[in-house]
């Protein structure tokens, strides 16, 4: 029989770590966010809540498919034990080493190009250096809601961030330059000077009826060239995926285009010039106590990007 709100059990009947797993459940609003938090598997999460339950001799949560929430036995509970469990936590994390391992499952969102040809790499070194943390990695130019659907850590290329809950770290800004395939530079040359861009076949990212205006600095001075462009697209991989094509000169990202350069599949026209485009960011929820693989992770891509 279930008990009354008036007859809860007593503390000294309950799992202190059954609790902290319960408090988590309710603040972050399901068992998903909960596990990726504290790096255990879902079912384990489920399991415990059930011990829980089954020590409380009453059903503290309702689950459905698609949603969950407390009965107002678990908000009683909830009320009665969240605070001290918030202080436990607190003490116990002072008195852990500086140097906690990292691990559990971290989710990251990133832009496709910047995912693809930056980021991917910096995901297998950071998961080398780190081999406890499983990382799940979901390329898309849309901007996640990362409470929403359950991300631990976004990177993303901005020129400005909306005000949001969200903590966000500056990794700095990413430099564009023009580049072209040599298929390209040895049928229509290659620029001498910024003016020579309107004789030239370009492809443009994002420009309005195929037009745009590019902003160059170098020389110690700043020029703007407009470029009625012959093809553009909305997404830097396949402006680099016509570029290497031999379809003309691109203003792209350093960070997508460093491979090829390197590879001397793309080469770097007017490298006097360069223009500054977006910063790049690493974004993740503000909350008490930011797992160490997140905190390990924005740490290592700076890094990376420095």
């Amino acid at each position: 029989m279930a008990r009354k709100l008036g007859s809860l059990p007593r503390v000294r009947d309950l799992d202190l770590n059954d609790l902290r797993v319960f408090v988590r459940v309710i603040d972050l609003g399901g068992f998903a966010a909960a596990a990726r938090e504290l790096g255990v598997p879902t079912s384990t999460v489920s399991r415990t809540i059930a011990r829980l339950e089954a020590s409380t001799g009453t059903r503290l949560l309702h689950r459905t498919p698609r949603s969950m929430h407390a009965t107002g036995e678990g908000r009683a509970i909830y009320a009665s034990v969240s605070e001290a469990v918030g202080t436990l936590e607190r003490a116990a994390q002072a008195l852990e080493p500086a140097t906690k391992q990292p691990k559990g499952l971290l989710r990251v969102t990133a832009p496709t190009d910047i995912g693809s040809w930056w980021l991917a790499d910096v995901a297998v070194a950071f998961g080398e250096r780190h081999p406890l943390v499983q990382i799940e990695l979901a390329l898309t130019n849309r901007a996640v809601n990362l409470t929403g659907e359950g991300f631990d850590v976004a990177v993303r290329a901005a020129l400005r961030l909306a005000d949001s809950s969200l903590i966000a770290k500056k990794l700095g800004d990413v430099e564009h330059a023009l580049y072209a395939s040599p298929r390209y530079i040895e049928r229509h040359g290659a620029p001498s000077s910024p003016g020579d861009l309107a004789d030239h076949r370009c492809i443009v990212f994002r420009g309005k009826d195929l037009a745009k205006t590019w902003r160059l600095e170098g020389n110690k001075e700043t020029v703007e060239v407009f470029v009625r462009a012959r093809m553009g697209g909305d997404d830097f991989s396949y402006v680099r995926a016509a570029v290497l094509a031999g379809g003309g000169i691109a203003l792209m990202p350093r960070l997508v285009c460093a491979k090829d350069e390197a590879a001397g599949r793309l080469v770097r026209v007017l490298p006097a010039f360069a223009s500054k485009g977006a910063g790049l960011y690493v974004l993740y929820p503000s909350a008490a106590h930011v797992p160490a693989r997140v905190t390990a992770f924005r740490d290592f891509v700076a890094a990376a990007f420095g």
